[in-house]
């Protein structure tokens, strides 16, 4: 872990939040900021940094302004560990949040979890992340939410029935795939293969012919822009015609410039709308891109969402005691720009699932999943 690299990172970060008062509240964050998941984690790391400086403009947490104590995670199980132990020990936090993938946070939240102090998941999908214990939260949707949505959108809203599955594996993949299976039957849907792909793949001459083979309706592909786009594109070029349909993973432009003009009609499962006329999320969208220079994509906005319900807990919790800031959180009712935030017993999150197709070249509203029964997380 690059504990020298990242405390004088922090230092410059304090800067650019808010002046570094003496007496201030601590935010724990990890975030990958270095490895392949760095896109993602600058975004992360932009939504953050916009909504402490938002919240330090609007007063602070009681008077006093808000410290963002940054760690690189590189989205490592092996680094989020320490940092997690870190964050608790040496820097003192009584609240963090990650930015990061489902390994690395799935390792950390058991370590914020021991020491009962809360910790809230941006947009990691694992389903054991809030199962950790009651400290836990996420604002985003668990990866088996995440599929059953696909399977609705694939098999009532698009009518397709003949489907193939490619499945990224890891955390990730594996709770989407999960969730897709568990109800496509309910959509009529025959799910006549599933082929399977590794993070580190970016050639899938192998996959593309079968798929090209077996003639389906549509896929649902899992994958994070950086194999996503790789994938999209060779299929395109390889002849297969059939609708895509993606996760988050997708969501960004990074997978608009990889792909190219293959992203093209990609349908994908989100938390954020960009054509919303909620008045949280055109603000939102308005100041990041101002703040960043760059496009709003789901990470930015779920982070934005994340520290949002910290700094509210923060406030109406009135004390730095672990016990009484996690009893806030539990207690959430924020309307944020990932849509209207509240927890249920698992310190899951209920919301609509947003659906988003590029057309253009450009990210926008194909359509909303707002089905509570299909959407609702497990209680435990």
């Amino acid at each position: 872990m690059k504990l020298k690299q990242t405390l004088s990172f922090i230092t410059a970060l304090t800067l650019t939040v808010g002046v570094a008062w003496a007496d201030t509240v601590k935010i724990g964050f990890n975030v990958p900021l270095t490895g392949f998941a760095a896109a993602d984690g600058e975004s992360a790391l932009n939504g953050a940094k916009l909504a402490v400086k938002q919240a330090n403009a609007a007063g602070g947490i009681n008077g006093k302004q808000i410290e963002l104590v940054v760690y690189d995670d590189q989205a490592s199980p092996k680094e989020a560990l320490p940092i997690a132990n870190r964050l608790i020990e040496k820097d003192g936090v009584k609240v963090a949040v990650s930015g990061s993938y489902s390994g690395s946070t799935r390792a950390a939240a058991g370590v914020f979890q021991a020491a009962n102090i809360p910790y809230i998941s941006a947009y990691a999908v694992h389903p054991d992340i809030t199962r950790s214990g009651k400290y836990v939260f996420r604002t985003s949707f668990m990866g088996e939410v995440q599929g059953r949505a696909g399977a609705l959108l694939i098999g009532q809203t698009m009518q397709h029935k003949r489907v193939v599955m490619i499945t990224l594996k890891n955390d990730f993949g594996k709770s989407l795939a999960a969730g897709f299976k568990a109800e496509a039957a309910n959509y009529g849907i025959e799910i006549i293969n599933e082929y399977e792909y590794s993070i580190r793949d970016r050639q899938f001459g192998s996959i593309v012919a079968k798929v090209r083979s077996d003639q389906p309706d549509a896929i649902y592909a899992s994958g994070y822009f950086f194999t996503a786009g790789p994938l999209v594109r060779q299929l395109r070029s390889g002849g297969v015609a059939a609708p895509v349909i993606g996760q988050e993973g997708y969501d960004g432009e990074q997978f608009i410039k990889i792909a190219g003009p293959a992203a093209e009609g990609v349908l994908i499962t989100t938390s954020l709308d960009r054509d919303s006329t909620d008045s949280e999320a055109r603000a939102f969208i308005t100041e990041y891109e101002k703040f960043s220079g760059n496009k709003v994509d789901m990470v930015s906005a779920s982070t934005h969402t994340a520290i949002n319900v910290v700094v509210a807990a923060l406030r109406m919790a009135g004390t730095s005691n672990p016990d009484a800031i996690r009893d806030a959180i539990s207690k959430t009712s924020l309307k944020a720009a990932t849509g209207h935030i509240s927890f249920n017993q698992l310190g899951e999150v209920r919301k609509n699932v947003q659906v988003q197709i590029v057309r253009g070249g450009d990210w926008h509203y194909h359509s909303e999943i707002r089905d509570r029964v299909l959407l609702a997380p497990p209680e435990s």
